[in-house]
């Protein structure tokens, strides 16, 4: 058990003393607070704690704007989406009611910024340690964009998160390296007139835990309820009450995406699954996240055979094997593998529906992906990726037995199936095919603008995307001008996820 920070003074001094911190913070300037809130019980006790400071201060003193947000990464575990959703009404609601000027923002990435906008629609690649795509688009670029428009209406703003040196050697080590000597505020890293305050950074697991269950929750949420949360998510099961700093506590699950393939398993939500028959409706979300991983042998040599050749431009780089011999960077998910994901993503939202039809007779669909995502992922196939064959509304009308509602393309009706059939039967090969297809839907887009000027322009474009038509004449090629390629890297089979697609 780490040691506890309340030892010396005890638990209620020291919560008196924090909260006699943040009030002199509080009223030392007008530069607004901003809440990073997960709903996890690190940013629960920073929010609790602010609410405690601002609401025991004189009204006429609690001027200072507080904004408690939350990124919304659109593929989070639900039970701890639905969770924090709901805390966020019920913070609204009481803040209102206590005079309390906090304010709860729930943000969501934007719409070419999502999970599966990126991986079905654009082929990008499952997420991996040197290719971390997912971070900055679901959670760091959106929270950002928040606090820089509170910055710009505000002129700065403040930052309070919940992070603690206790949390990890590596978290400590930041803290430490970020932190002024003297001062509670450090400039953020990449905010210009934003700075970073860490109320608990010196706290302990077990601080945090035993001011929660021992301090009433102020927006009447239930502080008991969420360290249920956070025992269901524990492989073992055993997560005592907080009593006093004598007993262990938990709390070292970690809520995330389901979908994340940083870490192995999804620890979590199979804990869940396995504690909880009532959770049991979410194994079919398990199943899509180990149909992205690639971390044995033979998953990463399935996940590199479902990839281009080329990357999303067309063009086609090369790389050195840790045995010397040369191959090509891997691209985009090819469409068979980016269909394969969509047809599953529709399987396991008709299996989660129809659990929850039988068991408690609700007639609503349940959705692992938005109908705009839907849309946009679409879009992009059939306007940036020239697949006018328009797989997506019969794919979703052969798994959900409904028809699919959406945008008509003008330019995709005018080659039918089995138009496209005739044409692919008589092609080489599936580039070969695509290769004319393009040039077909390039001449289709110029001719409905009535102009022909751009069209050579086009056409260079689409030789340059298909100037290799398989792997083997790119590698030859390759071969051929070794001494001319300038960015060989010797790097192993599987080391080549840094390199962008």
């Amino acid at each position: 058990m780490t040691k506890s920070s309340f030892t010396e003074l005890g638990l209620k001094a020291s919560i008196n003393e924090k909260i006699s911190e943040l009030q002199e913070q509080y009223l030392l300037d007008n530069r607004p607070w901003v809440i990073g809130y997960s709903g996890g019980k690190d940013s629960t006790a920073v929010a609790q704690l602010v609410w405690l400071a601002v609401s025991q201060l004189p009204k006429n003193k609690r001027k200072k704007k507080v904004y408690i947000v939350t990124t919304d990464t659109m593929v989070e575990n639900p039970i701890v989406s639905n969770w924090v959703e709901s805390s966020l009404d019920k913070i609204e609601l009481s803040a209102k009611e206590a005079e309390v000027p906090i304010k709860p923002y729930l943000i969501k990435p934007e719409l070419s910024d999502r999970f599966w906008v990126n991986l079905i629609g654009k082929g990008y690649p499952a997420p991996r340690r040197g290719f971390r795509w997912c971070t900055d688009r679901l959670k760091i670029k959106p929270s950002n964009n928040f606090i820089k428009d509170v910055v710009n209406k505000h002129g700065e703003a403040i930052l309070l998160l919940g992070v603690r040196s206790a949390e990890s050697a590596s978290r400590a080590k930041s803290i430490k390296k970020h932190t002024k000597k003297g001062s509670l505020l450090n400039k953020h890293n990449d905010l210009l007139n934003c700075y970073v305050y860490s109320p608990i950074k010196d706290w302990s697991n077990d601080d945090v835990w035993l001011f929660l269950l021992q301090y009433e929750n102020p927006w009447n949420y239930s502080n008991k309820s969420l360290l249920n949360l956070y025992q269901g998510a524990t492989e073992d099961n055993e997560c005592p009450v907080v009593i006093d700093t004598s007993t262990p506590s938990c709390g070292s699950s970690r809520f995330g995406c389901y979908v994340c393939t940083l870490v192995n398993k999804d620890k979590s939500m199979q804990a869940m699954v396995q504690n909880d028959k009532d959770k049991e409706w979410m194994s079919p979300m398990l199943k899509i996240r180990d149909e992205l991983d690639f971390y044995s042998n033979e998953a990463a040599q399935l996940e590199r055979a479902s990839r281009e050749f080329t990357r999303l431009n067309g063009e086609v780089s090369f790389y050195k094997t840790n045995n010397g011999e040369l191959d090509t960077v891997p691209g985009p998910y090819k469409k068979e593998k980016r269909l394969k994901i969509l047809e599953k993503l529709f399987k396991a939202e008709m299996k989660i529906t129809e659990h929850f039809k039988s068991q408690q007779n609700n007639t609503q669909s349940f959705k692992l992906i938005s109908d705009e995502e839907l849309e946009e992922i679409r879009r992009i196939w059939i306007e940036d990726k020239n697949e006018i064959e328009d797989e997506l509304p019969r794919l979703y009308e052969k798994i959900k037995g409904v028809a699919y509602e959406g945008k008509e393309y003008r330019n995709i009706n005018i080659l039918k199936k089995d138009n496209l059939d005739l044409l692919e039967s008589i092609c080489d090969s599936r580039k070969e095919y695509e290769f004319v297809r393009n040039l077909l839907v390039k001449e289709m887009k110029l001719k409905s603008k009535g102009v022909r000027r751009g069209f050579v322009k086009e056409l260079e474009k689409e030789l340059n995307k298909f100037i290799y038509l398989d792997k083997d004449e790119a590698l030859e090629a390759g071969r051929e001008r070794q001494e001319l390629i300038k960015s060989i890297e010797i790097k192993p089979i599987n080391d080549y996820e840094g390199i962008k697609i």
